[in-house]
């Protein structure tokens, strides 16, 4: 019994840790804080609280399915990498574009439609692939096969140790993005501007290395494929 308490421990500890580099809360709070300007703080911690559950859920699902949906539509974690990372890299994009000149009443339209816009943007890009990306699955399908066992009890065991892992870090996720504005805010008007601008090139550079793995990998499996075939 203390023998498999000590091992659901260990691999709680070995999920946070796995997982904790390829979320990174407390960066990637940084790097999405852009999409919350202009929201009053209700609206900010709102969207927050979907942006940790649908983490939580895209966790759950990929290491509970993942790995079959993936297989049904013929889709590999590299092609997931490329799409998501030019997605990313669009964003990054528009967050780096000057804003256009606007009269007052389409500002105030602007004002209105704000929090209707980050809507379509609480799963894809912010959750998914900002917050848990293709690395998120990739960790979690090798804790998958990890954890996996011959007996059904030591699998749900083994899967609720790793599923508390992940919900520490989507906890972490929270506080880290409702705290994030704080400490930009803090900094002052000048220097938040001047640190939405660096936040919004490191989404761009995000999604390009996003984008990058993505074709390595892709090459790496057609030469694989090449080097079979000859």
């Amino acid at each position: 019994m203390t023998f498999e308490f000590n091992s659901f421990i260990h691999l709680i500890f070995i999920g946070f840790i796995a997982l904790f580099p390829v979320i990174n809360p407390l960066g990637s709070a940084f790097i999405v804080s852009p999409y919350f300007s202009g929201l009053d703080r209700q609206e900010r911690l709102n969207a927050i609280k979907r942006i940790s559950l649908y983490a939580f859920l895209i966790c759950l699902v990929t290491l509970i399915i993942g790995h079959w949906i993936l297989e049904l539509f013929g889709i590999t974690v590299p092609i997931i990498q490329l799409a998501g990372g030019i997605m990313i890299c669009k964003t990054g994009w528009e967050f780096l574009s000057p804003p256009k000149q606007e009269n007052t009443e389409e500002i105030q339209t602007g004002n209105k439609n704000l929090s209707h816009q980050l809507e379509n943007k609480l799963f894809f890009p912010i959750t998914f692939p900002i917050t848990t990306g293709a690395g998120t699955i990739a960790v979690l399908f090798t804790l998958s096969a990890h954890g996996s066992s011959k007996t059904i009890s030591q699998y749900l065991i083994n899967t609720s140790a790793i599923m508390i892992a992940v919900l520490a870090l989507c906890i972490l996720v929270f506080i880290c993005y409702i705290n994030a504005n704080r400490l930009i805010k803090y900094l002052g008007s000048q220097r938040e501007k001047i640190i939405n601008s660096i936040m919004a090139f490191l989404i761009f550079c995000v999604g390009l290395q996003i984008a990058v793995e993505g074709i390595t990998q892709l090459a790496l499996q057609i030469m694989k494929v090449l080097h079979q075939a000859s």
